[in-house]
């Protein structure tokens, strides 16, 4: 009797696979490492030392650009994470009709277009606006990312939504329970781990993103990669490198959390 087919017993396999990450995770590594060099270079080791670490912390500028980032972070999270799940539970508690997959690819759109297209459209718009209202303050930057970061949370949110057993909220509606009352007492708290996956995806995506902050933002509100980036064109040194660790760090609490409660929740 024949074997089943394994990718994994494939000539070749396991040396692509170690390559690939080796080329995915050494640059990354690379990074971490330097950023504890006592040395102003990222490329000659002179030291061990958290020097760029508190360099980094002392930093006005870092801490207002971080200030930035996590207040516009959290508030596209939320908000697009809110209208995420409105939109999931409009798209997949309905029986199919006609135009349903046009909503898809609608509420999707933001992953097909680049995102510099989206970035110079909202550049003219917002500048438009800017002009009429005389308003420069974080709330375009917080409609752009919003905007940007709802197809990002749909889509755990409406995976969880597709697999869901309807059992539990078909025998509420059959103990006369109203919609919100199944909703709140059974499709949300069995939704809630696709909700935290939206919301920690939309979290991550705005806080890391450059294109769409640069083309809106005003003049005086940087963001850490915008920052970053504005740095980097002028000279490297390892306070960058201990700027993009606390990223990694943060990036890799943040899904073993959700990790760890997905877990307890399944």
């Amino acid at each position: 009797m024949a074997e089943p087919f394994s990718i994994r017993r494939q000539p070749g396999f396991t040396t692509i696979a170690i390559l690939c990450f080796a080329l995915l995770y050494l640059p990354i590594a690379t990074l971490v490492f330097y950023a504890f060099n006592a040395g102003v270079s990222v490329a000659v080791w002179e030291g061990f030392s958290l020097r760029w670490f508190g360099a980094a912390m002392a930093n006005e500028r870092v801490q207002e650009a971080a200030w930035h980032s996590f207040i516009i972070a959290t508030v596209a999270a939320l908000i697009s994470t809110v209208v995420a799940t409105m939109a999931a539970l409009a798209t997949t508690r309905t029986e199919p009709y006609r135009g349903l997959t046009f909503k898809y690819a609608f509420i999707n759109q933001p992953l097909m277009v680049p995102e510099i297209v989206t970035a110079v459209a909202l550049l003219i718009v917002f500048s438009r606006i800017k002009v009429w209202t005389g308003y420069t303050g974080l709330g375009y930057l917080m409609a752009a990312h919003t905007g940007f970061c709802i197809p990002f949370a749909y889509l755990p949110i409406r995976a969880r939504l597709e697999n869901m057993d309807l059992t539990l909220e078909r025998a509420a509606a059959d103990l006369y329970a109203t919609p919100w009352a199944t909703f709140r007492r059974v499709t949300l708290p069995l939704l809630w781990p696709g909700i935290l996956a939206g919301l920690m995806l939309a979290f991550v995506i705005s806080l890391d993103d450059v294109v769409i902050t640069e083309f809106v933002k005003s003049a005086g509100q940087e963001t850490l990669p915008t920052y970053m980036l504005g740095q980097l064109k002028r000279a490297v040194t390892p306070e960058m490198n201990a700027i993009s660790t606390v990223f990694l760090l943060l990036s890799v609490v943040i899904v073993t959390v959700f990790f760890f409660i997905n877990r307890k929740r399944t």
